[in-house]
């Protein structure tokens, strides 16, 4: 079968609550005798066989997930899922389902809609609601039957949380649960655990309250250690009264407070431990438990918020300098669950809250935190100074420009956090990659707000620059003082790394601060040291951030850089790099593509004047010979203005010819006699506007001669101590139809057309003359991996286009004489 609406995933749900993979197939429904009804059946496609055969009962409560998913139960434990690869096929079947079933297919939820007819309904709805057995031990099966009974309807439920709730059935249940431990009645006390689990499904905040109340709460919890599926009960309540212990740093005056800490502790524990994995079927029946976890830990944060002896004491204690370590620990600890919990606040509240930590000093207090030793304290004031930081990066901003003006650079909040950067003790840098985050968004202009008067990022930033960049680059320059790295062990390359992610962030964000740091300080040279460390990624960040400055086309930069010869370092790491093909070698090409792309005037002729002779055997790729070109173009535009004026108005002239201009030629053409034409003559007098051959060829022998003395010249591009060590790349790409200009070779007439495609100095040309004027070469070697030439498209068609200018240049006869002259 190939109906890919049909291919379906069969899954089983294991006593482990998780779903196992039953084999891949094509669902069908049809009439199954032995099943006496309609059914479900699902053949393997890789075999055939049969993975599963589900009779449709009328009954079965069927649900539809995600527009791709069916589950349902074949019997108690036992939970069924198909997952359709397209959505029609599992549309089509729902419609099958809801058909046997008599059901509208638009319900996700087959026994939402009740089977009782609408009298017995109204019958249900109207009467008092559920009659509960007595609560006595040996009616305990009957009540775990009942509440399992009621579950899968929405309106039994209902009938019987109310009956619960009214007849306060929790507190008898709970004695009967004494009861049965005090006896080990091990079977009611297996019943009264699926009683107290469905009376959570029932999802009442009402009951909740019950449950949870400070006399009920340890023996619900008692219940639900005795599950029927474990051999031996969980030991729950000894974990919660004996080793877990609520550890009250600053003596709390308010008995509610201190009861709703309580009572929060212990049902997050009920969720996250003692319940089990709740079915499909069962996900959605605790979004009240969530909530009752959720609004009381919103309850927790405002009475806090609200005590400011309380607040006060704790920061009073946290910055005396004669609590002891342990204490501070605590104190630093319940600061970050104060800071946690308020996350589920509402945006306004939140507002608040940080306004009431900020107006209690909590910045000054994390700034003596963030000093001590204490490794432990220290991450957790860096976790709670990550909430103020995402909270409200300008309040941050603020707290640090202001104490700039009393204190010295070496004890300011945002000094201290680069320095629990660069002193990251941890081998992969955890603590240094988050510090780094929280610098970046510190220094990220996006998140700065503007005044009328004066804007925060001019203020930050120079404040930034002044008191912070040097301890931020200490780690970079100190370790690029020689022509390599002098510490090049992975972790403090991985510290660079980040420190040039930084610093290559605020090239691409910042203006003239960065600029002026990375010039006066010579930064770009030292980052460059970084291409001979023996880490790939460290070298790539290096080449990163002299890219992200080269992209910025900014000619203070591109002088400076000139200026100090700075290409050379990557040149240098080019050449090493010899024949591999890798990132490296990929991301240094792509920077010289880069330039050659976006005609860089500067670097260009400062690149082809200073590197050439290094990487002129590079012909894997065409980027360096393009660059050559570029270079060529540039050049003669310097020497030759009027060729270059003389060019344009030739290209204007080939490819914008005026129509006039066309019907005064035609008609002059058939006004002519044709006998008076000699062999070789022109048929069209030249234009008032086209300059004489002699004028035009003039400035191009010159130009010609000029490049015939520079390839003679043997004067040694790069310096011998420089780049004496390079190594050339030892494998060249070939094509066997390819050629390779001469270019003391004399051009042909016809390949000297300024304005013809295979000039030097039009788009795209490449170096190509005419085939008299060349030297066909071979070079042999390996293949590169990848190559770069132009594309073979576009040179066939500017060779078409060549042909055609020959053509018209031969024979410029209109084309209406040319049918004339052909009949």
């Amino acid at each position: 079968m190939t109906d890919t609406r049909r291919r379906v995933k069969v899954y089983t749900l294991n006593e482990d609550r998780q779903w196992d993979d039953r084999g891949t197939g094509h669902v069908s429904s049809g009439y199954v005798e032995r099943l006496k009804g309609t059914s479900l059946l699902v053949r393997a496609e890789s075999d055939g066989s049969l993975l599963l055969e589900s009779k449709i009962n009328p009954s079965t409560a069927y649900q539809k997930q995600q527009d791709t998913l069916i589950v349902w139960s074949e019997a108690e434990n036992y939970d069924l899922a198909l997952s359709f690869q397209e959505k029609a096929g599992c549309d089509e079947i729902w419609e099958k389902i809801c058909q046997v079933q008599g059901k509208d297919p638009s319900v996700d939820i087959t026994q939402d809609v009740v089977d009782e007819s609408e009298e017995e309904r109204f019958d249900d709805m109207s009467s008092p609601g559920l009659e509960l057995p007595p609560c006595e031990l040996n009616r305990l099966e009957d009540l775990a039957e009942m509440v399992a009974s009621s579950l899968p309807s929405p309106l039994r439920r209902e009938k019987l949380a109310l009956a619960v709730e009214n007849e306060g059935y929790i507190r008898k249940i709970l004695e009967l649960f004494r009861l049965c431990e005090d006896l080990e009645n091990r079977e009611g006390l297996h019943h009264l655990y699926e009683i107290i689990k469905g009376i959570f499904l029932l999802n009442r905040t009402a009951l909740f309250e019950v449950m949870f109340s400070e006399e009920c709460i340890m023996d619900v919890i008692g219940c639900l250690e005795f599950d029927p599926a474990l051999a031996h009960p969980r030991r729950h309540r000894e974990f919660l009264t004996k080793t877990a212990r609520f550890k009250e740093v600053i003596p709390i005056s308010d008995p509610e407070l201190r009861q709703k800490i309580h009572q929060t502790y212990r049902v997050q524990y009920i969720q996250d431990m003692v319940l089990p994995t709740p079915s499909v079927f069962e996900e959605n029946m605790l979004s009240t438990l969530h909530s009752f976890i959720f609004f009381n830990k919103v309850e927790i944060v405002g009475m806090l918020q609200d005590d400011e002896k309380f607040l006060t004491d704790l920061f009073a204690q946290l910055t005396d300098e004669a609590t002891d370590d342990d204490k501070r620990h605590e104190l630093v600890n319940f600061l970050k669950e104060f800071c946690a919990f308020s996350q589920t606040l509402q945006p306004q509240n939140r507002d608040a809250f940080f306004k009431t930590l900020s107006n209690m000093g909590i910045l000054p207090a994390l700034e003596v935190i963030l000093g001590m030793d204490d490794v432990q304290v220290r991450g957790a004031a860096t976790d709670i100074f990550s909430y103020l930081v995402e909270y409200n990066p300008s309040m941050v901003r603020e707290f640090v420009m202001q104490e700039s003006q009393q204190n010295d650079d070496d004890i300011l909040l945002i000094n201290l956090i680069i320095e629990h950067m660069i002193c990251d003790t941890d081998p992969e840098l955890g603590g240094a990659v988050q510090l780094m985050g929280l610098l970046r968004t510190l220094v990220d202009p996006e998140n700065m707000l503007a005044t009328a008067n004066k804007t925060e990022k001019t203020e930050f930033l120079s404040f930034f620059y002044k008191h912070c960049m040097h301890v931020l680059s200490a780690p970079l320059l100190a370790n690029t003082t020689e022509e390599k790295p002098s510490k090049d062990d992975f972790q403090t390359s991985q510290l660079l790394a980040l420190i040039l992610e930084l610093l290559t962030f605020c090239v691409e964000h910042h203006t003239y601060h960065i600029k002026n740091y990375i010039i006066n300080k010579d930064i770009l040279r030292r980052v460059l040291v970084l291409t001979a460390s023996q880490h790939a990624f460290l070298a790539l960040c290096a080449l990163r951030f002299m890219r992200r400055i080269i992209g910025l086309k900014d000619e203070f930069y591109n002088r400076y850089i000139m200026r100090n010869f700075l290409f050379e370092p990557v040149i240098k790491a080019f050449l090493n790099n010899g024949s591999r093909y890798n990132l490296m070698n990929s991301a240094i090409i792509e920077m010289f593509e880069y330039v050659r792309v976006e005609d860089v005037k500067s670097l260009t002729a400062h690149i082809i004047e200073n590197y050439w002779k290094a990487l002129e055997d590079v012909d894997y790729v065409q980027t360096f010979k393009g660059l050559k070109l570029r270079y060529e173009q540039q050049r003669e535009r310097q020497d030759n203005p009027k060729l270059d004026s003389m060019r344009s108005i030739l290209r204007n002239h080939r490819f914008r010819r005026d129509a006039r201009t066309l019907e005064d030629e035609e008609e002059m053409w058939f006004n002519t006699d044709e006998d008076d034409l000699e062999d070789g003559e022109a048929v069209v007098p030249p234009s008032d506007k086209m300059k004489s051959e002699e004028d035009l060829m003039e400035p191009i022998s010159k130009f010609m001669e000029r490049k015939k003395l520079k390839d003679t010249d043997d004067k040694d591009v790069l310096g011998k101590s420089s780049l004496s060590g390079r190594q050339n790349p030892s494998f060249k790409l070939s094509f066997s139809g390819s050629t390779k200009t001469s270019l003391s070779s004399p051009p042909s007439s016809a390949s000297l057309n300024p304005g013809s495609p295979g000039s030097p100095g039009s788009p795209g040309s490449g170096a190509r003359s005419s085939p008299s004027s060349t030297t066909v070469t071979t070079k042999g070697g390996l293949v590169g991996l990848v190559d770069y030439p132009d594309d073979d498209d576009d040179e066939d068609e500017e060779e078409e286009e060549d042909e055609e200018d020959n053509e018209s240049k031969e024979d410029p006869l209109p084309p209406s004489k040319k049918s004339k002259l052909s009949s």
